[in-house]
């Protein structure tokens, strides 16, 4: 198969006394998301994705919340490693389509940003990545300003001369 097609979905709560990390970047806010890692939702959508495209279990099973030694971790070396493996299976990024839930903070300023830190990820053009925003219209756990959610759709391409 020359193309696959993946679907990633992740949700976290808010939580007080840590940082908003989006996208691999740090968003000024008073709360940060809960989780083991740093609890990116939208890098944790895109690794799910990537799973998901070649098959390969989800993010939970590569990179447990039980095992210590991703306590705390960054979620843009998770999202490295998921490359990697990617990348093994003789596959590369052909793009990337998100969307992230949320009502505050705002993070139209930092969607280039976001941006350019996955591209590097993926070793690609910065057009290859879609990040968009939306909100719930105060709707649901989101809506109320509870947490947040991400939606990823990956459109992966075997890499030439694999």
């Amino acid at each position: 198969m020359n193309q696959r097609t993946g679907i990633g979905f992740d949700v976290h709560p808010f939580s007080a006394g840590r940082k908003f990390i989006l996208g691999g970047i740090e968003i000024p806010f008073d709360r940060g998301l809960a989780g083991h890692s740093d609890a990116d939702v939208l890098l944790h959508a895109i690794a799910d994705a990537l799973l998901g495209a070649l098959a390969l279990g989800d993010i939970g099973q590569h990179f447990p919340d039980t095992d210590p030694q991703y306590k705390d971790i960054s979620s843009s070396i998770l999202l490295e490693k998921t490359y990697e493996l990617i990348r093994q299976e003789g596959y590369e990024l052909n793009n990337l389509d998100c969307v992230i839930l949320l009502e505050k903070p705002k993070i139209a300023p930092y969607i280039e940003k976001m941006q350019k830190h996955i591209a590097d990820i993926f070793w690609c053009k910065v057009n290859q990545i879609s990040i968009k925003a939306t909100t719930t219209e105060r709707l649901g756990f989101v809506g109320r300003g509870d947490g947040t959610a991400a939606l990823a759709v990956v459109m992966l391409r075997a890499r030439k001369g694999k």
